[in-house]
């Protein structure tokens, strides 16, 4: 549901793997020169079209040790909080970023009405930061 939210109208493909801290810290270690497990990482997918089909727009890789951490950490619902990444991740795979501040305010704003659509509290309140 997050992954279709934060899609919006945009047609295309997104694979969601939820995963081991040690999977992901592999990916990280390769494809980013981070060798530590991270809570989502994003892969857009290669330019290809597929008859009939939207084109795929790549895959997240959630690590589960991280994302329940930070939730216990956070005060959150682990479901509400992979919600959260979740939209996060396919923003990023649509092109959004936060290198910058304006960026970020932008991106977390998408994020607080994507989120409020499924119900699930602004993960960047103050005291939901706790």
């Amino acid at each position: 549901r997050a992954a279709t939210a934060a899609l919006g109208t945009v047609e295309g493909g997104v694979v969601v793997l939820l995963t081991d801290d040690a999977t992901v810290r592999g990916l990280n270690a390769r494809f980013r020169d981070r060798d530590r497990p991270t809570n989502v990482l994003s892969f857009p997918a290669a330019e290809m079209t597929f008859p009939g089909q939207a084109a795929p727009l790549g895959d997240l890789v959630l690590a589960h040790g991280v994302c329940a951490a930070e939730a216990a950490a956070q005060g959150k619902t682990l479901a509400d909080h992979l919600a959260h990444l979740t939209v996060h991740g396919v923003l990023h795979l649509l092109g959004r970023d936060h290198e910058d501040e304006a960026e970020a305010e932008a991106m977390e704003a998408e994020e607080r009405t994507i989120l409020a659509t499924l119900g699930v509290a602004d993960p960047y309140r103050a005291d939901a930061q706790a």
